[in-house]
């Protein structure tokens, strides 16, 4: 069973920034892509950013410019960087891995998520 640890989220103000890490444990799957969602109260889980194993990303739209995500494949870790921040980037992170067994069946892993609160 894979897992996700993720660390980094706080309170921050308007403008201010922080880094999200997110390590998936060891797994005799192969390792997809790897990235961040959000939910804010009252909402659905939306799409932050993703990086796939051989680097290229896509991000919101409400976070490009904003928000870097990176990885590092050797450690199985993936990072979001995020810069002016505002108070709709309120809402819980989640960290989200893709797995692979066979050629093509996947399994996906989620964090428990880390709460990201952004004060005016």
């Amino acid at each position: 069973q894979v897992q996700l640890v993720e660390s980094g989220g706080g309170l921050v103000q308007a403008g201010g920034s922080l880094r999200l890490s997110c390590a998936a444990s060891r797994s005799d799957f192969r390792l997809g892509a790897m990235g961040w969602y959000r939910q804010a109260p009252g909402k659905q889980r939306e799409l932050v950013a993703v990086i796939n194993n051989s680097g290229s990303t896509n991000y919101a739209d409400s976070v490009k410019g904003r928000f870097t995500i990176s990885r590092d494949n050797a450690k199985n870790t993936v990072y979001l960087q995020m810069n002016s921040l505002k108070s709709e980037d309120t809402a819980v992170y989640y960290c989200n891995a893709v797995f692979y067994s066979g050629l093509t069946t996947r399994h996906d892993y989620w964090g428990q998520g880390t709460q990201v609160t952004v004060s005016s």
